[in-house]
């Protein structure tokens, strides 16, 4: 079977470096892919959100299942443009159609899940700038920090967290009048603030059946100690120490089992990653956010954990008997590191060549910003590697991964050197 992956980040690598694994797969394809990818697939330069060209490429390359990486395509409906297209509609698309996408797509929407199915979560009202001073009234009744959330996708830019009610006011007023994130913040959630230490867990489902990943958390502060201006993600651990049995236990009695129910009872059929990020305060998990995807640095550290076939668990999820396949993840460690450009995430330069990723032999390099100019490895985006090892420990498999990138060498290269140093 030949297998298209849409996307060309790190994550869509973590992806193909898995499902290359199964003997069932004869060609794997990447759209547009990256530097990593091209040497495992073959990468075809075009958008994930230009559906038609998705068809071309389906249709040219005899392809009969799409796993889609990113939230754009999913948000805007590629998983309901192959069911509404006679020569797609049988090829299994891994990834919620539009209405599941929603739980991404609309922050509002998600939060009225959330309530109208028990999930725990923070309190909330959304607004525009129609009813702006009702905004200014219910931050009023608010304790700092105050959270602002742009209703739709703004490129994880769309999440303020504000510690002065005037300046709350002021970017309330910026992002719905002004639209500050553009049509994503037209409408603004406003939510009292979580307090405790955040985690992702990972579920994927078939729309009836479930298993849940291994948790991750990763660290979106440029700076060490969690300072400075947010990022993608500078890198993560898994196995989360703090999510223990009892923790995820109570994750999958409260939330999963919840959000699955609803997602049933509402008429959602959802094939494909939930990402449910979480608050865990004092042993009680509450919702931040979903995700209708895997994330991104978590995936480079939560597929490797997993010791089945990837293959399998999305053949399980296109015939809906996820619940007959076997699922078994290993008790390692395993810690990654991003190594960004210098300047990122503010403006930063591309195309600087890459030397000495092939010489590492104890991790696992997975390309992200990176592209193939003139024969030469270069990179093309602001997170441009993430450095995964495996350890018994956080410390060892963090060592790892720094050893391995002393050997990575690019113009004005950067990188936290404290991942993991909440949790050592």
């Amino acid at each position: 079977m030949n297998v298209l992956i849409l996307g060309s980040g790190g994550r869509e690598h973590a992806f193909a470096l898995k499902l290359q694994e199964s003997n069932k797969i004869n060609q794997l394809f990447v759209a547009p892919g990256n530097a990593g990818t091209d040497k495992i697939a073959t990468n075809i330069n075009i958008n994930p959100t230009d559906f038609n060209a998705v068809k071309k490429t389906v249709l040219e390359n005899d392809i009969k299942m799409v796993v889609v990486g990113p939230e754009a395509p999913l948000v805007e409906g590629v998983h309901d443009f192959f069911l509404a297209d006679s020569d797609l509609k049988n090829i299994p698309v891994i990834g919620p159609k539009k209405d599941g996408a929603l739980l991404e797509g609309s922050k509002d929407f998600s939060k009225q899940f959330m309530l109208k199915h028990g999930v725990p979560t923070a309190r909330y009202q959304s607004f525009t700038k129609d009813n702006l001073q009702d905004g200014f009234a219910f931050l009023e009744t608010l304790e700092p920090p105050f959270v602002l959330k742009a209703d739709g996708l703004a490129a994880g830019k769309g999440v303020l967290i504000l510690n002065s009610l005037e300046e709350a006011k002021a970017e309330l007023e910026e992002m719905v009048s002004n639209q500050k994130f553009g049509e994503a913040s037209a409408t603004v959630v406003i939510e009292e603030f979580l307090k405790g230490i955040e985690l992702s867990v990972f579920v994927l489902t078939d729309g009836k059946n479930y298993k849940i990943l291994p948790s991750a958390k990763d660290y979106k502060r440029i700076g060490e100690g969690d300072a400075g201006l947010n990022t993608g993600g500078m890198g993560a651990i898994s196995p989360v120490p703090f999510a223990d049995e009892a923790f995820l236990n109570k994750v999958e009695e409260l939330v999963v089992k919840p959000t699955i129910n609803g997602l049933q009872k509402d008429g959602i059929d959802y094939r494909g990653f939930i990402f449910i990020g979480l608050m865990n305060d004092n042993g009680n998990p509450s919702v931040v956010e979903y995700n209708v995807r895997m994330g991104d640095p978590e995936t480079e550290v939560v597929l490797p954990r997993i010791e089945s076939n990837l293959f399998d668990l999305f053949e399980g999820v296109a015939n809906q008997n996820l619940n007959e396949k076997s699922f078994s993840v290993t008790n390692k460690t395993a810690t990654t590191v991003m190594l960004v450009s210098g300047g990122y995430p503010e403006a930063y330069e591309k195309g600087k060549e890459m030397t000495g990723f092939n010489d590492v032999q104890d991790s696992i390099v997975f390309h992200a910003g990176t592209t193939i100019k003139d024969g030469k490895v270069v990179t093309s985006g602001g997170r441009v590697m993430a450095v995964t090892s495996f350890g018994n420990t956080i410390e060892e498999a963090l060592e790892k991964s720094y050893k391995s990138i002393d050997k990575i060498h690019f113009d004005k290269m950067n990188y936290r050197k404290d991942i993991g140093f909440d949790l050592v």
